[in-house]
């Protein structure tokens, strides 16, 4: 993985859609020819229905890693990671979730991670995504709706992304709507310009096609 393409994708909290850019990313490098892997620390809310997070990143990245190489850590209840490790009598353990996402980074040419809710959500009482980032040391794409509040939620994340030492590759504005309204387009230019970072936008998707996906490449 010696100067291979990877990256961390985080958020600035819950309902950002992470999984979605992830899922994007891993798509396009995948339709570049490259092998993906996907790595995903925890996964919570599998009691809910639907698609969950790692097997979207599966289908998105071609990859045929297992449930447990992709994500080490799952969950029923829809909770933070730390507490949904709680309530089933165990916890979460920072080496092994190194170990997990090098193993998958050693398989591939190229890896996209994807935490868990935002950069400060524990692991473990005294782990956060950030430390885990922090480790692995990918750059970080920070996924943030486009709507009023977003300035704020963005520019703390970024803060404490680079209190962290972390590089932030770019900031995606999720989803980014066909006619963007004045307070959309001004949320866009004040994140660029007082998070002196790149700002890019993804549509709302159709999750069946990823066909139909645009390329999302940093």
């Amino acid at each position: 993985m010696a100067g291979a393409f990877a990256v961390f994708v985080t958020g600035t909290g819950t309902e950002v859609g992470k999984t979605v850019v992830a899922a994007v990313l891993a798509h396009a490098l995948a339709e570049e020819g490259k092998r993906v892997a996907v790595f995903k620390p925890a996964v919570t809310g599998l009691e809910e229905e639907g698609e969950t997070d790692h097997a979207l990143l599966r289908r998105a990245s071609g990859s045929d890693q297992s449930d447990a190489e992709i994500a080490p850590y799952r969950y029923g209840p829809p909770a933070s990671p730390h507490l949904a490790a709680a309530i089933a009598g165990e916890e979460i353990d920072p080496g092994r979730l190194r170990e997990a996402a090098q193993a998958a980074a050693a398989s591939a040419d190229t890896i996209v991670c994807e935490g868990v809710g935002g950069l400060l959500v524990p692991l473990s009482p005294s782990y956060l995504v950030r430390d885990l980032a922090a480790d692995l040391g990918y750059p970080l794409v920070v996924v943030a709706s486009p709507g009023l509040g977003t300035i704020n939620h963005t520019l703390l994340t970024l803060e404490s992304a680079r209190t962290a030492g972390l590089e932030v590759a770019a900031v995606v504005l999720n989803p980014w709507p066909e006619h963007p309204s004045e307070i959309e387009s001004s949320n866009r230019e004040t994140i660029t310009t007082l998070g002196k970072v790149r700002v890019e936008t993804l549509p709302r998707l159709d999750l069946g096609d990823p066909s139909s996906w645009p390329a999302l490449r940093l």
